[in-house]
């Protein structure tokens, strides 16, 4: 069992930052495909950013691209994702997730374990 808890997230205005984190805890994640999801009101949970293993490629949601930065600290078995220039459509809760396998999937069923959520809001 591997257990997230998600951390950083709050109110900032548009253009602003903010860095979430993401504690793993019970196993060691760096040979976990490891994402972040988001979710909206009223939307779906929707695909931000994922990493297949600590060290491979870097995949982002095209909306996010340029802006947010996905990294993973194996010796504090964390990942984390840097939110830059935020606009008010980057307003959701945030879930960070992990997969028992090395293969990246943008799709949430995909992936075995999932953080509480952290709410990021963008005032404009």
């Amino acid at each position: 069992q591997v257990q997230l808890v998600e951390s950083g997230g709050g109110l900032v205005q548009a253009g602003g930052s903010l860095r979430l984190s993401c504690a793993a805890s019970g196993r060691t994640v760096s040979n976990y495909a490891m994402a972040w999801f988001r979710q909206a009101p009223g939307k779906e949970r929707e695909f931000v950013a994922a990493n297949s293993w600590s060290g491979g490629n870097i995949y982002y949601v095209d909306s996010v691209k340029g802006r947010f930065t996905f990294s993973r600290d194996n010796a504090k078995n964390t990942m984390y994702l840097q939110m830059n220039s935020l606009k008010p459509e980057d307003t959701a809760v945030y879930y960070c997730a992990a997969a028992s396998s090395v293969v990246v999937s943008r799709r949430p069923p995909s992936y075995d374990y999932w953080g509480q959520g952290t709410q990021v809001t963008v005032s404009s």
